[in-house]
Formats: structure tokens, sequence, C-alpha cells
């Protein structure tokens, strides 16, 4: 089934210097533009990630320092990122937790702007575990019926991931509950939380107010904290390992509380 699209999607898949959002970098990006009238574009970009690659990484994805050190750092390269993602939605496999994270991270750090806001976000993998609960090789092989080509290859991967979106879309078609083609509809359902920033530290509860997900106030409405429980917490996020776009996020609520 072929995608029902009101503006371009994006398909991407990142290959990285390791798993931490705050501190590792991105070495390979490789996208699939999917248009509304079917047209597809797509390229690969590798990066200098300015720091010596793990050996764990490296044994993931096969990508060494010596195979990037005359490539340009993202940096370098970022504005011509950020016109790939311009204007478009955007889908991946376990992209909501880690690649769409790990790219605002990279923006924010060469100071080009990227507004989550501005796009639906769909997680392949977040519909697959719902329905099959696996993982992207498996995936190929459920909805497609051939193994991947070359797995963790970023170019593949992301190929990949719009191949099993598309399956996914004809196998479920005479569902009881048939996924929708339609990028609102995908995005919805391919989010397990209600996040506010794009590593679910801040979520929306049930009456849609701004509460943490993580630590000692966990489930606490973040007014409540700034306002009344512990009004050093905003200075103690602003100097710790959170990723910048937490820190935006915080410090817009931060501002919008206190004015109150």
């Amino acid at each position: 089934m072929e995608l029902n699209l009101k503006r371009p999607l994006v398909v991407f898949d990142l290959e990285s210097t390791g798993l931490n959002i705050t501190e590792d970098r991105i070495i390979e990006l490789s996208y699939v533009k999917v248009y509304p009238d079917g047209r597809e574009e797509s390229n690969t970009f590798r990066f200098n990630p300015e720091k010596v690659i793990p050996q764990q990484a490296i044994d993931v994805h096969g990508i060494t320092n010596e195979d990037l050190k005359d490539e340009p750092t993202f940096k370098q390269r970022a504005h011509d990122i950020a016109r790939v993602f311009e204007g478009c939605d955007i889908a991946g496999f376990n992209s909501n937790h880690f690649d769409i994270p790990l790219l605002a991270q990279e923006m924010s750090k060469a100071g080009v702007s990227f507004d989550p806001s501005q796009h639906k976000f769909i997680d392949v993998q977040t519909i697959y575990h719902k329905r099959e609960k696996r993982d992207l090789e498996a995936a190929c092989i459920f909805y497609c019926g051939h193994p991947m080509k070359n797995h963790h290859s970023a170019e593949d991967d992301a190929r990949t991931t719009l191949e099993v979106l598309k399956a996914q879309l004809d196998h479920y078609a005479n569902d009881a509950e048939p996924l929708v083609n339609d990028v609102d509809y995908l995005s919805q359902y391919s989010t397990h939380n209600r996040n506010v920033d794009l590593a679910g530290r801040i979520i929306y509860n049930e009456l849609k107010q701004p509460v943490f997900n993580f630590g000692k106030h966990k489930g606490k409405t973040v007014e409540e904290v700034f306002t009344k429980l512990d009004y050093g917490y905003y200075d103690w996020m602003m100097k710790s390992d959170f990723a910048e776009n937490t820190k935006q996020v915080i410090t817009k609520l931060y501002i919008q509380y206190k004015k109150k």
C-alpha cells in the first residue's frame, strides 16, 4: 500500500558513536524522502565525529575513524540536513526514542534550529511492537517476506523501514482495527507516551498537564514542582546531563509558570 501523504515524509536512520544522546555523535545519516505524488529521493551523509569511535560501536555498524577522517563535521553540514527535514513529517525505527532526540541534540550543538512541534513523527518500531513485538530484521521477514540485505547499514535500515511501513498498512488493512493510511493517525499510534520533550523526560498526564517522567518528582506536575515543592529543581536540571531539547522545553515551562 502506498502512503497517503499530505506533505513529504522523511524516513531516516542514524549510525552513531554510541547510545548516549547527550555525549555521542552522529557519524552517518541516511534518508528516503517520499513526496505526496509518490516520488522518492534519497541520500547518505557521513560525518567526522571529532572523537574516537568505541570498538563496541564499530562492531555494530562497521564504520571506523579512518573511514571518516576526511568527512565534514555534522556542524559543517547541519544546514543541509535541516533543509532535508524542513516542511516534512518524519519516520524511523525506534526514532522517537533515539534517532530524533540525537538529531535534535546535534542540531542544537551546531546552532541550527530544529523545532519538533513542526513535524509529525511515526515510529515504525512502536507500531511493530504494538502488533508483533520484535526488531527491524524480524519485521522485514514478517511483513515483507525476505531478510534484510545489510543490517546495520544506515541506508539499508532506512529503506527497509520504509518498506516495512508500507507492508504494515497492507498487512493490517482488513483487521478489526486497521491501520489508517494517514500521517496524523500513524504518528499518534506509534507514540507510547504523550511526550512534551523528545526524550520523554516530561510527558502529559490525563489532564494534559506536563508532568515529570523520571526521578524523585516522577508523576508530579512541572508547575507544582517549580512553584511549590522544589524551587531549585530547574537549576539542578540545567546543570545536569540532560539533552538540549529537554532543557529548552523545561526552560519554556519554567518561564511560563514563573509568570503566573
